[in-house]
């Protein structure tokens, strides 16, 4: 198990994560002190407790928004793909039918060359 030692609020803390995941770990820990730091720009000195809470809601808080547009763009997905499928279901009925009658304009054809050629 790997260790990053990441620094929120100006304190340094010593994490544990999976193999290869040091830089993801930093990375977050470095979003998270900006939610901090953002907090305290805009309350002053509230209290470390008071401060990680209030970062934590704003974070759930994207996180509830971006679960919500997740859901409605795999909800257009869906409708992208039943109309898709629609499509495609229609292209291969339009396929036969022209498919068919060019088998009977064909046939017709021949009937009509061999008229003119004196066949009975």
């Amino acid at each position: 198990m790997a260790q990053v030692t990441v620094t929120i609020d100006g304190k340094s803390y010593r994490m544990a994560c999976d193999e290869g995941q040091e830089d993801h770990l930093v990375n977050l820990a470095q979003r998270f002190d900006r939610y901090i730091t953002h907090l305290k720009d805009a309350f002053g000195e509230i209290g470390d407790h008071r401060l990680a809470v209030m970062a934590g809601i704003m974070v759930m808080d994207e996180l509830v928004e971006l679960q919500k547009k997740t859901r409605g763009m795999e909800g257009e997905i869906n409708t992208l793909r039943k109309t898709r499928d629609e499509a495609v279901s229609q292209a291969d009925r339009n396929d036969s039918a022209v498919t068919g009658m060019l088998g009977d304009l064909a046939t017709r054809m021949e009937t009509l060359a061999d008229k003119l050629a004196g066949k009975p």
